[in-house]
């Protein structure tokens, strides 16, 4: 990844979304890796998607933590680094890190779930402050990223990254590779795509997940998806003039 620049940025302070509870908190940062799970436990409702949520989890933390250029007071600023969150379905632990970073109060994350709760089954862009899009239905996410890095670099912004996280089961889906395809042939140099590797893809890819990207002019990372060390080594390595995939390999879904 091209080093992030830190220029300053406008402080805006996230505006109330529709239908919430007033706007996000100051960040809290007593709250580290450690507390996650206790956050992820008060989240009871059902349909959890538990371990599409806990295969994330590791590198929620390391990109918020240490990568992302976003905050709740720059959530709306237009120099702001993006994260879409593709693999939608379970979004428990992306919720998590949010509250944590002081996006959204920790005391919404019991109403999980529930008929007025912001937080739903899947994410929606309008009601949880610090999501940049509604996701859930698989394979629409590296093609939303394409499309955000293309508008980013249409309006003369090299300074914002845009980071993708996809599952490895929505290399399934035609749409991604066409839209990975089309990255790598344009250089979209400030777009990243975080691949969760659980072992739930239909058919899997010969060489490994990394071979499809660098095939298509992408650079490519496998790791550890539980070491943080090793993913922040991937996620902040140069890449002039190439998007940029880090594979995170977890355990299987299921094991």
């Amino acid at each position: 990844m091209t080093h992030l620049t830190t220029e300053a940025t406008t402080d805006l302070t996230t505006a109330p979304r529709a239908g919430t509870p007033a706007g996000p908190t100051p960040r809290d940062d007593s709250i580290g890796f450690a507390q996650l799970p206790y956050l992820m436990g008060l989240m009871t409702g059902d349909e959890k998607h538990g371990p599409a949520a806990t295969s994330t989890l590791d590198a929620l933390w390391v990109l918020y933590d240490r990568v992302l250029r976003v905050s709740p007071g720059t959530a709306t600023a237009p120099d702001r680094d993006r994260f879409l969150l593709s693999k939608g379905h379970g979004p428990m632990a992306y919720y998590a890190v949010l509250a944590a970073k002081g996006f959204f109060p920790t005391e919404w994350l019991p109403g999980f779930g529930s008929y007025d709760s912001p937080l739903g089954h899947h994410p929606d862009r309008l009601l949880v402050p610090g999501a940049e899009i509604g996701s859930g239905s698989l394979g629409h996410g590296l093609p939303l990223a394409v499309g955000t890095a293309l508008g980013l670099r249409a309006q003369g912004r090299p300074g914002p990254a845009v980071w993708v996280l996809i599952g490895d089961a929505e290399l399934d889906e035609g749409s991604n590779h066409e839209a990975l395809a089309y990255a790598g042939a344009a250089g979209l140099d400030r777009l990243h795509t975080l691949v969760i590797d659980n072992s739930s893809a239909t058919h899997g890819w010969r060489g490994g997940i990394a071979s499809r990207f660098e095939t298509a002019g992408w650079s490519a990372a496998t790791v550890d998806g539980r070491d943080h060390e090793a993913l922040y080594a991937a996620f902040s390595a140069p890449h002039p003039g190439r998007p940029h995939a880090v594979i995170a390999r977890v355990e299987p879904k299921g094991a």
